[in-house]
């Protein structure tokens, strides 16, 4: 049964969490968000896979490629695609803590997918896009500012957040599934 807060009447939807995703109408795509690579995707990307799902971990380096793998997808179904956008945050004993790198990553996936025709958002989704379409030349000092991009920074990490950042450094639209980890995404700070 349908309820006020699965987002099942639009296209592009977003939330946060494992209990976000499990709040969602069922997607045709889901788009797991974890930017800085801090923070465990694997479940919520297990769960969309489970549940029948494409499987993409997306963020601010693979916006683009994301978008254009969702709408070559919508081309081969010659169908209306859902898609689902989690970002992922951070799982506390309280609940999930608002990463803003996640924010700012769901947002330029969501921003590429409208500059594609794929632009029926919540207002979920639409607020995330428009945080990320007005800090865009932001985003790599809001990246490092962030609480996660801080205690990298102490860490001695400072280049992998900034790595971070840089919007559309790859191609690859993080295709997950059963023999591909999350640590290995293309957003994920590791990664050269």
């Amino acid at each position: 049964m349908s309820t006020p807060f699965d987002q099942q009447r639009y296209q592009v939807r977003h939330e946060w969490g494992s209990a976000g995703f499990a709040r969602l109408a069922p997607a045709d795509v889901v788009v797991v968000v974890s930017v800085l690579g801090e923070h465990d995707a694997a479940p919520i990307a297990d769960a969309a896979l489970a549940a029948g799902s494409i499987v993409l971990l997306g963020g601010l380096r693979n916006a683009t490629a994301v978008a254009s793998a969702i709408a070559d997808e919508q081309a081969r179904r010659g169908a209306r695609t859902s898609v689902s956008i989690i970002s992922v945050g951070e799982e506390t004993p309280h609940g999930v803590r608002f990463a803003v790198e996640d924010q700012f990553g769901a947002g330029a996936v969501i921003d590429a997918l409208g500059n594609r025709g794929i632009d029926h958002t919540s207002p979920e989704a639409a607020a995330a896009a428009e945080s990320y379409r007005g800090l865009e030349r932001a985003v790599r000092h809001l990246l490092t500012a962030g609480g996660t991009g801080q205690r990298l920074v102490a860490e001695g990490r400072r280049a992998d957040v900034l790595r971070a950042a840089e919007l559309d450094a790859s191609d690859d639209p993080g295709r997950y599934g059963p023999s591909i980890s999350a640590a290995s995404s293309p957003q994920a700070v590791s990664q050269g």
